[in-house]
């Protein structure tokens, strides 16, 4: 050891011995110290090289702002806090530094401008550091905590960071979203805990409730199930003397979780392992339409399962009957018959909900859950109990001192809501039983015959009086029309009906500048009912090329499908010679309206685009996979699929959709029905179609959002947009299939995956083409793929030119085969 010290010695000089005992050489630092400051360029990583901290512009900004981002994380800087995100610097030439009041601020021209760190303690010595949590921290000279970036996290949460009510300073901690992907800025979004009653979440817009999680029971919040099935991931919940708080570890140090809150208002629980190519979202909320807050009011429960997602709870009624029917729940349910407040009343036990707004509850110390419903059979004004715990019984229940609002069922998940109802409700007294079956059923018939011999009577007298009659002076009756619907079975439909004048009155007697576009269907008109809910009308045309079939056979599908991804439909119209499907209204209309649009589709970036790929590619997966029914679409294409006020895809137009069995794997037709350009090989020959049939529309359909271009459309001499892309593909020339209006912001691998998944998806064999649960997995991960074979109708003449002797249009008869063309709403 003594010769290695007299070497070292002999080749350093003093003074770089000096120098290098004090500052050992390092790549990165992960601490500013008042002697070491970080300049606009220069950036802090932590210790294992997790986080990152410095000067950043983000998206098409160009003001400076400091923050902390993923090190490691793929793709784009994945930012987790912003120090002055209100406060923006306008020039590159800031400097991060410690102040003589050991505070750490922005300093321009030696000049502090923001201090981003607020301890009041006086230090003689201290230092910020990056964390590997990704924590910012400011300590003295003997590491005692001064401040922490995770006591002020902006608009995402690390595992770690608390959030709630901090008893201490009476403040509570929140995320809140940015104002744009370009200014981080604070947004109008904001997850907030609200202490009253049970405590809760609540995901605000400005001053209105749009989520909420429900209370915490032991494994998560009951309005978050999903919580309750991830390993990796251990969530707390704790209220003491320091307040009142929701935090989570990791565990598992190879994978990285970030709770985020982004500028649209959606709350994202997402992951990414180390070495893997992207980040996987576990939930989000609000994540249908029954998250959105009181969605169906008081003492009712919302389910998109349902046809009518709204229901009242078991011995209530609407308490607006006229806006229940018209479909406007907001105000919700009252009570049939008034509680005794004493002996008589007894609970109805309601699975898997998601508790009401605990804000009405209180948390009472019982020994068993009978002495929890005794307390509240005890309390006049108690309205329902349940457990507050299912992981660990502590003696601990919920007491609902209020009305019940924001219930929502689940399939699979929830917890046990006990509610109270009068004896008479659940049966208890036979004689009030006895009269309740007469009223209900005596009264109403006879007013059905009334009305009906009423209604014969004023029709006999205006047939009479006028033979021709308009349509908006002619009233049908259901009854006669209800066969109509009427399934092999017999079994009638249990779609809701609207009334011809409803429909008419929404429709401004189908006027032309409410007239959306016209199908092989018929036309398409836009509606506003009285309640002010906006739909969609499709009005069956007498010279349709889809027949009542196509209306049964749409009917009958598409009210048993529930899906994010597909078309939601509120009932239909069967009035007369009218037949009519009520559709929810599509704000950005049908994708063909924007993909197609030389000025419009630059609204469409890659990220939307690639957002629109997914959703449509997990609709069609649900439709052959994931539903009770096995759907084969048959008509997948851009006008098909429609486009809500988020951009998020939706499905449509079930008519030429058919059910396959539980092992059917194909079926023939002798009536081809479909557009050219999307149209399989196998299934516009020889009447052939499976889910292979939709996998190579879903294909064309990838190709023409990735181009903007039609498939249709001539490209170099007789190619196609399929040959046009095969060619590109074999030269090596991918990118420029690329719509130009997006190649220079677009990630060059997820485009060029996306590219190869949709030549695969368009090869001629039908046995070549993957299943939609492998394009799914294709499109989000980076795994190996097997190489494209040629692609049926890589050359478009041969295909669709009847002149042409090689194609299938002049090879067979017209007898044989009929091709109907449903064209764009």
């Amino acid at each position: 050891m003594a010769c290695l010290d007299m070497a070292f010695h002999s080749s350093f000089p003093n003074s770089l011995l000096i120098l290098f005992l004090l500052f050992p050489i390092s790549t990165s630092i992960d601490t500013i110290t008042p002697s070491q400051s970080i300049k606009d360029g220069e950036t802090l990583v932590s210790a294992a090289g997790n986080y990152e901290l410095g000067f950043f512009s983000p998206g098409k900004s160009t003001a400076r702002y400091v923050g902390i981002w993923y090190k490691k994380a793929p793709q784009e800087k994945q930012y987790v806090w912003v120090a002055n995100r209100d406060d923006p610097l306008t020039n590159s030439s800031s400097v991060l530094s410690i102040g003589n009041d050991g505070n750490l601020a922005i300093v321009i021209a030696g000049r502090p401008v923001f201090q981003i760190t607020n301890t009041s303690t006086a230090v003689n010595y201290a230092t910020a550091k990056l964390l590997d949590s990704g924590n910012l921290v400011l300590q003295d000279n003997q590491s005692r905590l001064l401040w922490q970036s995770f006591d002020y996290p902006t608009h995402t949460m690390l595992p770690g960071v608390k959030l709630g009510l901090d008893r201490k300073t009476g403040k509570i901690r929140v995320i809140t979203s940015w104002k744009s992907d370009d200014d981080p800025g604070t947004g109008d979004y904001v997850l907030r805990l609200d202490p009253n009653g049970s405590p809760q979440f609540f995901l605000w817009h400005k001053s209105e409730p749009l989520w909420r999680s429900g209370p915490w029971n032991g494994l998560g919040f009951s309005g978050v199930p999903l919580m309750n099935h991830q390993s990796v991931v251990t969530y707390h919940f704790t209220i003491d003397d320091d307040g009142i708080f929701y935090s989570y570890d990791l565990n598992n140090d190879s994978i990285f979780s970030r709770l985020i809150l982004d500028s649209s208002g959606y709350l994202q629980r997402l992951a990414w392992q180390d070495g893997t190519p992207r980040w996987t979202q576990f939930w989000r909320a609000p994540d249908d339409q029954c998250d959105a807050y009181a969605k169906c009011g008081t003492y009712s429960s919302c389910d998109v399962n349902r046809v009518l997602m709204c229901e009242c709870l078991q011995g209530f009624k609407p308490k607006l009957p006229q806006a229940w029917n018209l479909r406007d729940w907001s105000g919700g349910c009252n009570r049939r018959r008034g509680l005794a407040c004493g002996e008589g009343d007894g609970f109805k036990k309601m699975e898997n909900i998601k508790l009401p707004d605990t804000r009405p509850a209180r948390i009472v110390q019982v020994s068993s859950l009978k002495e929890c419903r005794d307390l509240c059979l005890k309390n006049c004004s108690c309205t329902a109990y349940a457990s507050a715990d299912i992981k660990n019984w502590e003696g601990k229940c919920l007491i609902w001192g209020g009305d019940l609002t924001d219930l929502k069922l689940y399939s699979d998940g929830g917890m046990d809501l006990f509610v109270r109802l009068a004896g008479s409700e659940l049966g208890s007294n036979s004689k009030k039983k006895l009269v309740l079956i007469l009223i209900l059923t005596v009264i109403p018939g006879t007013l059905f015959l009334v009305t009906c011999a009423y209604c014969f009577w004023k029709r006999k007298i205006e047939r009479k009086g006028n033979a021709g009659v308009s349509m908006r002076e002619r009233r049908h009756d259901y009854f006669s029309n209800e066969s109509e619907l009427l399934d092999e079975s017999g079994k009638s439909s249990e779609m809701p009906l609207f009334d011809l004048f409803e429909v008419v009155n929404a429709t401004d007697h189908f006027s032309d500048s409410n007239k959306l576009g016209e199908g092989g269907f018929g036309p398409v008109y836009k509606g506003k009912l009285r309640n002010g809910q906006q739909i969609a009308v499709k009005r069956l045309s007498r010279n349709s090329g889809q027949g009542i079939e196509e209306f049964k056979n749409e009917v009958a599908l598409i009210q048993q499908l529930q899906h994010r991804n597909l078309v939601r439909i509120l009932g239909c119209c069967i009035q007369g010679e009218e037949k009519m499907l009520i559709y929810e209204y599509m704000q950005n209309k049908s994708l063909d309206s924007f993909i197609f649009d030389k000025t419009k589709r630059a609204l469409l970036d890659w990220r939307k685009r690639f957002d629109i790929i997914i959703g449509i590619a997990r609709g069609v997966l649900y439709l052959h996979h994931d539903s009770r029914l096995r759907i084969i679409h048959r008509d997948l294409k851009a006008s098909n699929i429609l486009l809500d006020d988020e951009m998020i895809p939706k499905i449509s137009d079930f008519g030429m959709a058919r059910i396959f069995g539980g092992n059917q794997t194909q079926a023939n037709t002798n009536r081809v029905v479909g557009t050219y350009g999307y149209m399989s090989p196998e299934y516009a020959i020889d009447g052939l179609f499976s889910v292979k049939s939709d996998v190579f529309s879903f294909g064309v359909l990838l190709l023409e959002i990735i181009s903007g271009k039609r498939n249709n459309n001539y490209y170099n001499h007789d190619s196609n947009l399929i040959g046009h892309a095969w060619e590109l593909w074999n030269e090596g020339m991918n990118l420029e299939l690329v719509d130009s209006m997006i190649i220079d912001s677009c990630p060059t691998d997820e485009v060029k995956r996306c590219i190869h998944v949709g030549l695969l998806c368009v090869q001629e064999n039908a046995t070549n083409r993957p299943t939609m649960l492998s394009v799914v997995s294709m499109l989000g991960n980076e795994t190996a793929m097997p190489t494209p074979r040629k692609p049926a109708y890589s050359s478009k003449k041969n295909i669709f030119d009847p002149d042409s002797s090689t194609s299938w249009a002049a090879s067979r008869s017209t007898n044989d085969i009929t091709v109907t063309e449903l064209e764009a709403r």
